[in-house]
């Protein structure tokens, strides 16, 4: 059995097939992706639909994630697996298959709020937090991006500001994933001494997550807007080690990798759902699947697929050898998501009228690229960063 696409016992290959990528895997990395796609199979795909329509994340699905060993997987100790980065691309990927809402549950959860504390952190915060988080037993999510300023962070009107041995934090975060489900919010602020992080637990006085609502993404996702109305904190909350806007700039880099690999996840699951599909559908007393023009969309469909992929185990390869930087990661994401979301809207027409029901995934793998393609990075922006690795010139503003 392959592991980067869906089983099969005889017949036509399947996409990934054509590219032979199993191959440049190793056993452990096979074995992971392999055991996450079962978990995906079994437990999230038969509900997907239904959290979809009704738009909840089932909180105790982060315990489940913990005993799967993929929160913070790819950290070293405090419970966590310590993977290699393709390892946990690849469990990205297979989260993603499912829905877009799993994969950025756990990649805020691993590479936003764990990454952060264990990056930034104290001992004592990292044994406070990163077991708990690691277990799926404490839910963490991530406060950076503003109801103002998304694309420009360093804009940030939240404030916190001493109060004798105290902070007190005052501001208002939007679209943070997991906010209205954590225990814990990592909080960025503006300080007297530049921006600064901190460990807001949900309970503290002041501290108020407020779901969004009326959501067309993201669905079986908590998203959140969160309100600190003068919050007091202790100086043991600030987080030593950040210092400056490149703090949580390098997390939002961590969870942009995760994306590089995950979008190829619905994009899989879409063309496969619609090769599936053409091969049963008859059109004029015959199969979909055999007509010129239905081919052509699965050929150019899998290139891109495959193509992604290999760009997303290059960039892999070189994170874990120390030598990624943010801009290949951005010709990653850049790439991944874009044709991703192609991908998914084509397979759409492949099913017809039956493609806009949850009967099929590719439409709901499309709504929920819509966000993919916004958050850790507008495609605008990757394309500014990159042009700016080309030229030297700075086009932000």
């Amino acid at each position: 059995m392959t592991t980067l696409t869906a089983p099969r016992k005889s017949g036509p290959l399947r996409p990934l097939e054509l590219f032979g990528t199993d191959h440049l895997l190793d056993e452990d990395e096979r074995d992971i992706a392999a055991t996450v796609r079962k978990f995906v199979e079994t437990r999230l795909k038969p509900n997907v639909d239904d959290w979809f329509e009704s738009a909840t994340l089932p909180k105790e699905l982060a315990k489940e994630f913990g005993q799967l060993g993929v929160l913070g997987m790819h950290l070293d100790g405090y419970g966590c697996a310590g993977t290699n980065a393709v390892s946990y691309g690849l469990a990205c990927l297979e989260l993603e298959a499912g829905d877009s809402g799993f994969r950025s549950f756990v990649s805020v959860q691993g590479s936003l709020s764990m990454f952060s504390i264990y990056r930034y952190g104290s001992e004592e915060q990292k044994q406070e937090w990163l077991p708990r988080l690691a277990a799926g037993e404490a839910i963490g999510c991530f406060g950076l991006t503003e109801p103002d300023f998304g694309s420009n962070p360093a804009g940030m009107r939240t404030r916190a500001r001493r109060d004798g041995s105290d902070w007190v934090l005052n501001g208002t975060k939007m679209w943070i994933t997991n906010g209205g489900l954590a225990d814990v919010a990592t909080i960025w602020a503006q300080t007297d001494e530049g921006v600064r992080g901190f460990l807001v637990p949900a309970d503290t006085k002041g501290f108020t997550a407020n779901n969004i609502h009326k959501k067309l993404s993201l669905r079986a996702s908590v998203t959140s807007e969160l309100v600190l109305d003068n919050v007091r904190l202790p100086e043991s909350a600030q987080l030593p080690e950040a210092r400056g806007l490149s703090a949580p700039l390098s997390c939002l880099n961590e969870a942009r990798f995760g994306i590089v690999f995950g979008a190829l996840g619905a994009a899989r699951d879409s063309l496969e759902a619609a090769i599936d599909y053409a091969g049963s559908r008859e059109v004029f007393d015959k199969p979909l699947s055999s007509y010129q023009l239905t081919q052509e969309k699965f050929a150019n469909m899998t290139l891109e697929l495959g193509k992604g992929l290999l760009l997303a185990l290059h960039l892999g390869r070189m994170k874990d050898e120390g030598g990624v930087l943010p801009e290949q990661i951005s010709l990653g994401k850049l790439n991944n998501v874009r044709e991703s979301i192609a991908i998914s809207r084509e397979c759409r027409t492949v099913l017809g009228g039956s493609g806009i029901t949850l009967e099929y995934p590719p439409l709901r793998h499309a709504n929920n690229l819509e966000s993919v393609l916004t958050y850790e990075g507008t495609s605008e922006m990757h394309m500014l960063s990159i042009g700016k690795a080309l030229t030297g010139q700075a086009a932000f503003r």
